[in-house]
């Protein structure tokens, strides 16, 4: 989804978050999030405990950071600056989704599912969504030649971000097989609703 590092250090320093990601996946997904400690993710990728804080400040955070979100928001920043807030959002999105790999593709669905499945993981990602709109209001803003903190460019990212939290499947529910292609085009049918004006039916 982004460059790779071109210097030596960058290079190993991504190499070890992505093996610490991995393992920690992995742990999750064959003993359990809860039973899985940050020791034995370490120990699993070869690294200390304190290595492993460096990448990633906590547990939860090996799981819900999303590397896709500043391509994201890179993608709707390009977005010529006529195009109206909400196609560039939707411009952006689709430009993202249909450039990802099916590792990556792969991995967000791995990702998702846990997120989806452990009640603490999804509580937090949740919390995080007015990160996420203040982020979507800044580079609306920008792009509007607006001050970041512009109310209408705060409405417009939460009404965007509102409507792909709504596309998630309901606490509780069956489907929790993570992100899929499908998942996208249903995230995409929401913003087209946004853009029509919500009608119902």
């Amino acid at each position: 989804m982004t460059a790779p590092p071109t210097g030596l250090r960058e290079r190993k320093k991504a190499k070890t978050r992505a093996a610490i990601r991995e393992h920690a996946m992995r742990l999750f997904e064959e003993q359990g999030y809860a039973a899985t400690t940050v020791d034995q993710i370490a120990d699993a990728a070869e690294v200390s405990p304190s290595t492993f804080f460096r990448y990633f400040p906590s547990k939860e955070d090996v799981v819900l950071v999303d590397d896709v979100d500043a391509v994201l928001l890179g993608a709707i920043r390009a977005q010529p600056a006529a195009v109206p807030p909400v196609e560039a959002i939707l411009r952006g999105i689709r430009g993202v989704f249909d450039g990802m790999s099916p590792e990556t593709w792969e991995f967000e669905r791995r990702r998702q599912r846990l997120v989806l499945g452990v009640p603490e993981l999804r509580a937090r990602m949740l919390h995080q969504m007015t990160d996420a709109i203040d982020m979507v209001a800044g580079v609306i803003a920008e792009r509007a030649g607006l001050p970041a903190d512009d109310f209408s460019a705060r409405v417009i990212a939460g009404a965007a971000v509102g409507a792909m939290v709504a596309v998630l499947p309901p606490e509780g529910a069956e489907k929790t097989d993570g992100v899929t292609p499908a998942d996208y085009h249903r995230l995409e049918k929401a913003l087209v609703l946004l853009q029509e004006g919500l009608p119902l039916g």
